[in-house]
């Protein structure tokens, strides 16, 4: 059995940069265990997968080479740029999963893709995890806690950028991720109002380059720090990532480019379905 593949490059317009996903279209759904094994095959941060329901309704799963992700903004943003270029003429798309609901797509009038999210602004945690303080080299401001991740508050960039992970210590926070975050004040990113980092080394690998669902917490909580409700952030990995933020009541709109990598023909055995 034949299936096309496609490598996107999202929250970027340059090959190289940004973060990667795999997007794979079926009429019906593979078996989880093979699915997972094609995400780890691909050893990418992320592989979705996508199934038509109806006319109108995409299903999608996001799997990272270690296991099934709940939610994906990056290998959203891939998908769609991959069905917006096989149907020109469609103004939107609707993708379905069961931890975020239905979700809206459409393309802006600069060329970006722009994806409807559910607002998942984080707590703050008055008791830190001890695995938390021992797993970063530098101490926290703040720290912020939603579904998905910690959010640790950094006063200065350069926290942010050079702050070491002991990920054994990281991995005992599961299924929680950790994110790094400041308020952009330099001239090095005068042109952002806030950067981050992001660690998973208990669901992914040790950092993923650009992650759009932690900037649904993200947004809103600078949000209310900044008092403003349209941002744009950089994921200041090595690949690095822009995204553009605008946070609406209980939703969290964010945009950003995508380009082309690679398109091919994975073949596996059609006993593995």
């Amino acid at each position: 059995m034949q299936l096309e593949i496609n490598v996107i490059d999202a929250f970027t317009d340059t090959v190289f940069k940004g973060n990667s996903a795999a997007v794979i279209i079926t009429d019906d759904w593979l078996s989880d265990d093979l699915m997972q094994s094609i995400a780890f095959e691909n050893n990418l941060s992320e592989t979705a997968f996508i199934v038509l329901e109806d006319d109108s309704i995409y299903h999608i799963r996001w799997f990272s080479p270690l296991t099934e992700i709940a939610f994906c903004g990056h290998a959203t943003l891939a998908s769609a740029f991959v069905l917006f270029n096989k149907n020109p003429s469609i103004e939107s798309i609707k993708f379905s999963a069961k931890a975020v609901g239905v979700l809206t797509i459409v393309q802006t009038d600069d060329g970006k893709i722009q994806m409807d999210f559910p607002n998942t602004k984080p707590e703050k945690v008055k008791d830190i995890p001890e695995s938390l303080l021992a797993g970063l080299s530098i101490a926290p401001v703040e720290v912020y806690k939603n579904t998905q991740a910690y959010f640790v508050i950094y006063n200065a960039e350069a926290d942010v950028l050079n702050v070491e992970r002991d990920n054994e210590r990281l991995k005992q926070l599961a299924p929680l991720d950790v994110v790094v975050t400041c308020q952009a004040t330099s001239a090095d990113y005068k042109d952002y109002d806030f950067i981050s980092r992001y660690f998973w080394p208990a669901n992914g690998g040790d950092e993923d380059p650009v992650t759009g669902s932690a900037h649904t917490a993200l947004a809103p909580l600078w949000a209310e720090r900044l008092g403003k409700n349209e941002l744009i952030a950089y994921q200041a990995s090595k690949r690095g990532g822009i995204l553009d933020c605008v946070v609406a009541g209980d939703r969290v709109m964010i945009s950003g480019n995508a380009v082309q990598y690679l398109t091919g023909v994975i073949t596996v055995e059609e006993s593995l379905v």
